[in-house]
């Protein structure tokens, strides 16, 4: 079976290239220009991406740990992944309701995400190299979405900034619970 080519179609945005706005973004008259909107939802994109590799990542941990922290961690893991796989659709939704399609393919979030990717078949870190690395990536999304809450609320977008705060409050109890493990 011939392996297929990995390349990149005319339509795949870079991460330089701007979001378009749906069809009916246009009409969109929610008190946040056309402009704001479009930022936002930049940084949304940014902010959804950084979570979903984070929730990946989670779980590959969760999969994949070993050792005398075994049960602690999987359990721990497994609470954080699923808390964070249903806030994907709040923060993709948010997009949406500004009128900007949401990323949604391993490629957008890899493009797009401060997070580097870990990989589980070939070999995982051991249980203090796991949690270092999620203390680091609950970081990066708390400075991610500091960034978003930020442009949010100089555009007066109230559900955004609501969103994020949430999400900082969030991922910082979790990068200190984490981080606790390793002192």
């Amino acid at each position: 079976m011939a392996k297929a080519k990995n390349t990149k179609s005319d339509k795949t945005p870079t991460a330089k290239t701007p979001l378009t706005p749906t069809a009916s973004s246009q009409a969109i008259d929610i008190g946040i220009s056309t402009g704001d909107r479009k930022k936002i939802a930049e940084g949304l994109s940014r902010f959804l991406s950084d979570s979903f590799t984070l929730y990946l990542k989670t779980h590959n941990f969760h999969w994949n740990i070993t050792g005398p922290m075994f049960n602690s961690l999987h359990v721990m893991f497994e609470g954080q992944y699923t808390e964070q796989w249903n806030a994907l659709d709040e923060t993709a939704e948010r997009i949406r309701a500004l009128g900007f399609n949401a990323p949604g393919s391993y490629a957008e979030f890899i493009r797009l995400s401060s997070i580097p990717e870990e990989p589980g078949l070939t070999e995982a870190p051991d249980w203090k190299e796991m949690v270092r690395q999620l203390v680091s990536g609950n970081e990066a999304v708390a400075r991610t979405a500091r960034k978003v809450l930020k442009t949010a609320d100089e555009a007066g977008d109230d559900p955004t900034v609501d969103l994020m705060t949430q999400r900082l409050q969030t991922h910082e109890k979790y990068a200190w619970m984490l981080r606790s493990l390793l002192e």
